[in-house]
């Protein structure tokens, strides 16, 4: 698949997911695929189906929280205090 339509799909996605800039660049950040943004579409009888625009920020967030959760920092260290030699 060549670059030209590999972004058409994303600008389809776009338009037909009403996704953002930002909703898109989450999505290709996670690895998802347009078409799945678009599969993933609910039908008038998927009541309980989040948007995909909503379903989008979800995983992000998600993958976000496992992410922190999973790599912690190491809190800052500080050097050791010598205390002085009583005379």
């Amino acid at each position: 698949m060549d670059k030209a339509k590999r972004d058409g799909l994303w600008t389809e996605a776009k338009r037909r997911c009403g996704l953002s800039a930002e909703d898109v660049r989450m999505a290709r950040e996670m690895g998802l695929n347009p078409l799945s943004l678009i599969k993933n579409i609910p039908s008038p009888t998927q009541r309980w189906k989040a948007p995909v625009r909503d379903w989008v920020r979800d995983l992000y967030a998600d993958r976000q929280r496992r992410a922190a959760r999973r790599d912690p920092r190491p809190p800052a260290a500080t050097p050791p205090t010598q205390e002085a030699p009583e005379a």
